[in-house]
């Protein structure tokens, strides 16, 4: 079977000749294109195009799966227009977001989608960055509020990480914590870190060995667990609570850079008209 990404991927090498542009138009970067071309000339048993340094141009067999791939792209489309424009349903876009986003963004974000209910639905769902990745790669998705990387999407807002400790904490007062000052204290994991490996590797390569009190793929009741004064963290700095102090980690200067990934298969009308993906740019780039 063949995926409709693959089909836009091909399309877009096509018509641009170069598979640096073409990855530029279907937002993902040179070597995910490639790897999707590859697959689909293994699923047809066929190489499509002839590579040089300066240009790519189709094959004899690039040629005749042009003209079927050109009329089942624009069956899609046309299937998509005709369901939009009778006026049975608005259209619809799905989005993954990072579990590990913030709940206030995510709150402000809610809150504009809520406005413009009547224009477009939104479907919403939570995942790890890899899941997100895999579900915009099978089309299961149509864009992805993450973590971006190497140029794959549209960077909003970068941030990096800081402590999480109660505000009764001896040291919630410092700016900048060493590692080695925490020795005593006993942590909370947060499992569905990005950092996760990291931050452990930062502690333990200080001679730091905590004993974890709890782990958790819950922001909110980690900061609910620091905030009772249950053991300290290590969280992005969009994380903000009443009774929890965030001072930065010494040594620890990892930065995180949250954007918007697209799927290759997301007409570039939504890509520019969708106002979900309007509200998610103008959130997250205020960082609330």
């Amino acid at each position: 079977m063949i995926d409709r990404y693959l089909l836009r991927y091909f399309l877009t090498v096509m018509d641009s000749g170069n598979f640096s542009r073409a990855a530029a138009q279907c937002n993902v970067s040179q070597p995910t294109l490639s790897v999707g071309i590859a697959k689909l000339e293994r699923l047809l048993g066929r190489t499509l195009f002839h590579r040089t340094n300066r240009r790519v141009e189709l094959t004899e067999a690039g040629v005749q799966f042009a003209g079927h791939a050109r009329r089942i792209e624009s069956e899609f489309a046309a299937a998509e227009r005709s369901l939009v424009g009778d006026g049975a349903t608005r259209p619809t876009l799905r989005l993954g977001i990072l579990a590990s986003i913030p709940a206030d963004w995510i709150g402000a974000l809610a809150a504009r989608f809520a406005q413009r209910l009547g224009e477009e639905r939104i479907e919403v769902s939570e995942g790890r960055e890899g899941e997100l990745l895999e579900r915009l790669k099978r089309g299961r998705i149509d864009a992805a509020l993450t973590i971006v990387r190497q140029g794959d999407g549209e960077v909003l807002r970068s941030e990096g990480y800081a402590l999480a400790l109660p505000a009764s904490h001896r040291l919630a007062q410092q700016p900048v914590v060493e590692a080695e000052a925490l020795a005593g204290d006993v942590m909370i994991v947060r499992r569905h870190c990005e950092l996760l490996a990291e931050t452990s590797r930062h502690f333990t390569a200080r001679g730091v060995r905590p004993f974890f009190t709890a782990r958790t793929t819950s922001d909110d009741r980690a900061l609910a667990m620091v905030r009772a004064g249950l053991g300290v963290t290590v969280m992005p700095d969009g994380f903000a609570a009443d009774g929890v102090a965030r001072p930065r980690l010494a040594g620890f200067d990892h930065v995180r850079q949250i954007g918007l990934m697209l799927g290759a298969h997301v007409a570039d009308e939504v890509r520019e008209g969708s106002p979900a993906l309007a509200a998610v740019r103008e959130v997250i780039s205020a960082g609330r």
